[in-house]
C-alpha cells in the first residue's frame, strides 16, 4: 500500500509551525554496518516547493527518503517536517504526508476506485468527504473514465497516476515520492511532470522526490544532488548550471590520459578525464574546436559542444562520471 497510518488524524500544527520550511535536515549520518549512506547531511525545502533529491545509485537518495517517511528511524542528527521532530512525532507525520514508492503498489485485480477507496479506509475518510474528494482526484488525473478498470488493464503511466491518486487521497501537505518515473517511457515522464507541477502551483503540496533521471530533477524548483551520501550541491537547475561556466566540451579520443595531459600543457585549459572521455568547461566552446582537432591531429576521434547540464554540475562538483558505479 502507499501507506499506512492510524486514525485518528491529530491536530494540525501551529501557525508558526506552519511558517517554517516544510522539511529541516540537520547534520544527518546514517549507516548500514560499517556502510555509511548519509554523511553529515544538512538542507531545508521550502513549504509548496518542487524539490528534486538527484543523484547515481548509491548516492544515498533512498536512505534519505525512508528517513522522510519514517520508514526507517534517525541514527545521528536531527530532522523535523512540518513542524513536527521525526524522531519523537514520526506518528504525527504520517498523517500529514503522502507516500508513493518506487514498487508498484497497486492490488491489480481491484479497479481504479476500489485501490484508492482502500488507501482512504486507512486515514477513516467515508461518506460524502470521500465521495467528493474521489471525484475531484479522479477529474485531476485524468481517470474518472477509467474508475471502473481494473488496474492490471492499464498502462504504466496509467498506473503511476492512480498510486498519485492514492497518495494525495487525504491531502497531504507534503508528497514523498521515491524513483516516481521508474518503468515509464520518455512521454509518461513528461506527462507525470505536470502532474506535479500542477499540483505544487495549484494545491501547494510540498513535493519532494527522488530520481537518477538527470531531465526529470531538472524540472523541479530546486535540487539536491547527493554523491556517496554527501551533498554536493544544492539550489535551482539554472543557477547550478551557470555556476559551471561558459561551454562544455567532450571529447572522444583513444587515449584520453594522454590527450588531457596535452591540452593543459598546450593550450593551459583545465582538461579531466570523465568515462574515457576529456571533458573541458570553457568561453565560447565552439571556437575551440578546430583549435583542438588542429593542435592534436589523429587523436580526436569526436568532439561536442553544449550548454553545461546537470551532468557537467555533477562532473564539477566530483570529478566523476554521473553514470560511473
Amino acid at each position: 500500500m502507499t501507506t499506512t497510518m492510524p486514525s485518528p488524524r491529530p491536530a494540525s500544527p501551529s501557525t508558526d509551525a506552519a511558517d517554517k520550511p516544510a522539511i529541516c535536515v540537520a547534520g544527518v549520518s546514517y549507516a548500514y554496518g560499517s556502510r555509511q549512506a548519509l554523511v553529515d547531511l544538512s538542507l531545508e525545502i521550502r513549504s509548496g516547493e518542487w524539490f528534486a533529491i538527484l543523484g547515481p545509485n548509491g548516492g544515498g537518495k533512498t536512505t534519505l527518503f525512508r528517513l522522510l517517511s519514517t520508514l526507517v528511524p534517525l541514527q545521528t542528527g536531527a530532522a523535523s517536517m512540518l513542524g513536527h521532530d521525526l524522531a519523537t512525532e514520526a506518528t504525527a507525520i504520517r498523517h500529514l504526508i503522502g507516500v508513493v514508492f518506487q514498487s508498484p503498489s497497486l492490488d491489480r485485480k481491484l479497479t481504479v476506485a476500489e485501490n484508492i477507496r482502500l488507501q482512504a479506509a486507512l486515514y477513516g475518510l467515508r461518506g460524502r468527504e470521500l465521495a467528493l474528494r474521489m471525484e475531484e482526484l479522479l477529474v485531476r488525473f485524468g481517470l474518472s473514465e477509467r474508475a471502473d478498470e481494473l488496474t492490471e488493464r492499464l498502462s504504466g503511466g496509467l498506473r503511476r497516476r492512480v498510486e498519485l491518486a492514492k497518495g494525495m487521497i487525504h491531502q497531504p501537505r507534503v508528497l514523498l515520492l521515491d524513483e516516481p518515473s521508474a518503468g515509464l517511457d520518455p512521454a509518461a515522464r513528461l506527462e507525470l511532470a505536470e502532474y506535479l507541477r500542477r499540483l505544487a502551483a495549484e494545491q501547494g503540496t510540498t513535493i519532494v522526490l527522488t530520481t537518477h533521471h538527470l531531465e526529470e530533477a531538472d524540472a523541479a524548483d530546486r535540487i539536491a544532488i547527493l554523491n556517496e551520501g554527501r551533498l554536493v550541491a544544492l539550489g535551482e537547475p539554472d543557477k547550478l548550471r551557470s555556476e559551471v561556466g561558459g561551454d562544455s566540451i567532450t571529447i572522444e579520443t583513444n587515449s584520453p590520459d594522454e590527450l588531457a595531459t596535452r591540452i593543459r600543457a598546450s593550450l593551459q585549459l583545465e582538461a579531466r578525464v570523465v568515462e574515457n572521455t576529456v571533458r573541458l568547461e570553457v568561453q565560447d566552446g565552439h571556437t575551440w574546436i578546430s583549435r583542438i582537432i588542429e593542435a592534436f591531429p589523429g587523436q580526436v576521434t569526436a568532439i561536442r559542444v553544449g550548454k553545461p547540464t546537470l551532468e557537467d554540475v555533477f562532473i564539477a562538483r566530483t570529478g566523476r562520471g554521473f553514470w560511473r558505479q
